[in-house]
């Protein structure tokens, strides 16, 4: 469950009877960013779609004048995109969630199936753009796309942050999913970033809101003397970029 201290336990693992609550698939600031209660946090993944930064976005991680691009889900039969589901908590979560996605954001809910590390797919709740909402950029070239992140800053903080926090996010905890639109973007405007002499700490912000996640994984011993069969072994992983990377550049 997530804590006052921005702590939370992720999960590889879904009992039968914890589907039955309503889950919110993260795929992109989500992830990192809930801002919202939930009861669970789970890794997995939902299938036919493609991770794509083709999305706008005016009141985050751009302005008006200076649209910034966001990740959004595109349909493809075989695509698969790893992210996080959550138990989403209170009343209040739904409507703030729409507010950010639908309202602010210009995204769809739509439901579509989860498939946890451990345990039995189940329904998620999912927000995705779609080519009909005014916000919509579609498709560039990377170099394109990183020109623009660099380039646009919002209310939330800069629009490389997103995109770091997001490839940090995904490196730490699905290490064997190699998501190749999302990393390649995440190069391209390292490599942008230190060509324009910018300041990565200044560009990815005090981190206010992120979520520290704490991987849970839960081995089944061998030794049948063992009394306490179930062991549990922690590793904490953080949504932070590594605070060696945090510096200004060419300075």
């Amino acid at each position: 469950m997530e804590s006052a201290s921005g702590l939370a336990v992720l999960e590889d693992e879904v009992l039968h009877n914890e589907t039955k609550a309503l889950w919110v698939f993260a795929y992109g600031s989500l992830c990192w960013k809930p801002g919202f209660q939930f009861n669970k946090a789970v890794t997995g993944y939902v299938q036919g779609f493609h991770r794509r930064f083709w999305q706008g976005n005016t009141t985050h991680r751009g302005t008006e004048e200076k649209p910034g691009r966001v990740a959004t889900l595109v349909e493809n039969s075989k695509g698969l995109v790893h992210g996080v589901a959550f138990a989403v908590s209170g009343e209040a979560a739904i409507p703030y969630l729409s507010k950010r996605e639908c309202e602010l954001g210009g995204y769809s809910s739509v439901f579509t199936t989860f498939y946890p590390v451990s345990g039995e797919p189940f329904k998620v709740l999912l927000y995705v753009a779609t080519p009909k909402n005014p916000l919509w950029l579609g498709d560039a070239q990377i170099a394109d796309i990183a020109d623009q992140i660099v380039d646009c800053r919002g209310p939330s903080g800069y629009n490389v942050e997103y995109v770091l926090r997001l490839a940090n996010f995904m490196k730490h905890h699905f290490p064997e999913h190699d998501d190749q639109h999302l990393f390649h973007l995440e190069e391209a405007v390292l490599r942008r970033v230190k060509e324009r002499n910018m300041c990565l700490k200044t560009l990815m912000g005090d981190g206010e809101g992120c979520v520290t996640f704490v991987k849970v994984e839960r081995r089944r011993s061998t030794d049948s003397s063992d009394d306490n069969p179930d062991r549990i072994e922690t590793f904490q992983h953080t949504t932070r970029v590594p605070e060696k990377t945090l510096r200004c550049l060419n300075i």
